[in-house]
């Protein structure tokens, strides 16, 4: 199967995204394709690097320079930086003939299939994405209140499955930048909250569980299906391990079990660089 993958890095931030992919091929199909776009304000100073690296794993890296006269409108500050409206405008920055694409942060850890989730029916969506699991959907409550929206869903926009057809035809830039002028007093994450804001009612849920895995809450997923999603169970069954918030795999300092396995994932894929 063919997947297109999106990302948005910085030189900073793309040797971890290698890690995010090598794990995708090391976990899908090995007659999987990919073409892999990577937004970027400036060329990447790995780029030569990258190309030769992911061609290793059947994959494509189309490098996409984001023009800035997209952003003449746009709020544009120290904390609303323009790489916060990439994933939002996906659908104006990546080439006309691409109809779907799956966009993950470069803090993820991919340890089953992603062919999958690529496979969800967007028929009808904008997206697909996943609400963090907590007790009694306390953050959707709050977030409904907070963004003054009428679901009590909240997605993180970490695991983003894009509707790029659909998209083009109902995500319109001035709409996102108004959104975000009307209401930058209460915004907390500003692409995640416009997201929810303008578009949690064309969003198809996914679980968490599978598909986006807040390694921070393991004791909240663990106290809430009873026992079931024990350790053997999500090294089984989940797809997407999300080291979201500061403390970052990579950190020589983090050493909890998930960190473990992403550095081994790490450890594997300078192994095979060195080859």
């Amino acid at each position: 199967m063919h997947l297109n993958l999106l990302f948005a890095v910085d030189d900073k931030f793309a040797e971890h995204m290698l890690v995010t992919l090598f794990s995708i091929f090391r976990n899908s199909p090995t007659t999987n394709t990919y073409d892999v776009y990577v937004l970027q304000d400036q060329p990447l100073q790995q780029a030569a690097h990258l190309k030769s690296t992911l061609a290793r794993w059947h994959m494509t890296y189309h490098p996409v320079l984001v023009d800035d006269a997209v952003f003449n409108d746009a709020p544009v500050s120290d904390r609303y930086p323009k790489s916060i409206y990439y994933r939002l405008l996906a659908s104006e920055l990546l080439p006309q003939n691409l109809d779907k694409i799956l966009y993950l942060d470069a803090d993820i850890l991919v340890i089953n299939d992603l062919t999958p989730l690529y496979q969800v029916d967007l028929t009808g969506q904008l997206y697909a994405a996943a609400m963090h699991t907590d007790f009694l959907n306390l953050t959707g409550t709050l977030n409904q209140f907070r963004l003054d929206t009428t679901t009590p869903h909240y997605f993180n926009s970490g695991v983003l499955l894009i509707n790029l057809a659909r998209a083009r035809q109902q995500v319109h830039p001035q709409e996102i930048f108004d959104v975000i002028r009307a209401h930058k007093n209460v915004l907390i994450l500003p692409d995640q909250d416009v997201l929810n804001k303008l578009y949690a009612k064309d969003t198809q849920p996914v679980a968490d569980v599978l598909y986006n895995y807040d390694v921070r809450k393991d004791l909240v997923y663990q106290t809430t299906s009873q026992g079931k999603w024990s350790l053997d169970w999500v090294i089984a069954h989940t797809v997407c391990l999300h080291f979201c918030g500061t403390k970052k795999p990579w950190q020589a300092t983090t050493t909890d079990k998930y960190a473990l396995l992403y550095k081994h994932y790490q450890h594997q894929l300078t192994r095979q660089l060195a080859d």
